[in-house]
C-alpha cells in the first residue's frame, strides 16, 4: 500500500521535557522516530498539518512518510498524545517501517448488506463485541478493515473471526479460539413477545 501521508520533519536537537514544551511553544508537535535496529531520533512536526491528518482517522494503522532534512522514512503512528481541551496533538511515537517488515496493528470492522440481514429486518440489532481486531500484517499492505458479511445473520447469530476471509498475509493476534466479533441480538420487545408465545402455545 502507497504511503497515506507526508509531514515534514525538522531534528529537534535537545531531548526531555523542556524541550518538548518549548517546540509546543513554537507551534511544533514533540516526537520521536524508533526501531528497525536504528538508533531513536527526536523531531518537531508542525502541529496543524499533523492534526489534520491525525484527525482523518486511521492514524494507527496507515503507513506515512516523514521527510527529515530531505530523508523520506517510512513510519507508523504507534502511540500519541493529545491535549485534554484543544484535542490537538501533543506528542507522537513513530515506528519505522522497513522493507519487508511486518505489523501488530488494530483494523477496524465493517459491516455489510445490513438493510438484507434476516435478524436486523425482524428488529433485531448488531452487538459489536470487537469495534477492531488486533492483526499481523504486511507493513506494504495493511488492510482498511475486515469486512462481516450480514446477509444470512439471523438472530442469535454470532460471527467469528473464522468467517471473515482475511487479506494475504494478514493474521489475527489470538490463535487459540474463534473468537467472536459481533452478534445479532432480539430487543426486548421482541424477546417478551416470543416468551409471550412460547408461553400461550404451552
Amino acid at each position: 500500500m502507497a504511503n497515506s501521508y507526508e509531514l515534514t520533519a525538522t531534528v529537534r536537537e535537545r531531548a526531555g521535557k523542556g524541550a518538548a514544551r518549548a517546540a509546543r511553544r513554537a507551534g511544533l508537535v514533540p516526537a520521536v522516530i524508533y526501531g528497525d535496529k536504528k538508533p531513536a531520533v527526536s523531531i518537531n512536526l508542525p502541529i496543524k498539518e499533523s492534526t489534520l491528518i491525525f484527525s482523518k482517522g486511521g492514524f494507527l494503522s496507515h503507513v506515512g512518510t516523514i521527510d527529515l532534512n530531505g530523508e523520506k522514512l517510512s513510519v507508523i503512528a504507534k502511540d500519541f498524545q493529545l491535549h485534554p481541551v484543544k484535542d490537538t496533538l501533543m506528542h507522537v511515537d513513530f515506528l519505522r517501517v522497513g522493507a519487508g517488515s511486518t505489523l501488530t496493528v488494530e483494523i477496524p470492522v465493517k459491516f455489510l448488506n445490513e438493510e438484507t440481514s434476516p435478524g436486523l429486518k425482524r428488529g433485531g440489532v448488531i452487538n459489536v463485541v470487537r469495534h477492531t481486531v488486533e492483526m499481523n500484517v504486511p507493513a506494504n499492505a495493511i488492510p482498511e478493515a475486515l469486512v462481516i458479511d450480514l446477509a444470512e445473520a439471523d438472530l442469535g447469530s454470532s460471527q467469528h473471526i473464522s468467517a471473515v476471509t482475511l487479506p494475504a498475509g494478514c493474521t489475527p493476534t489470538i490463535t487459540d479460539r474463534d473468537f467472536t466479533i459481533s452478534t445479532i441480538i432480539a430487543p426486548a420487545g421482541l424477546k417478551e413477545a416470543d416468551e409471550a408465545s412460547e408461553e400461550g402455545e404451552a
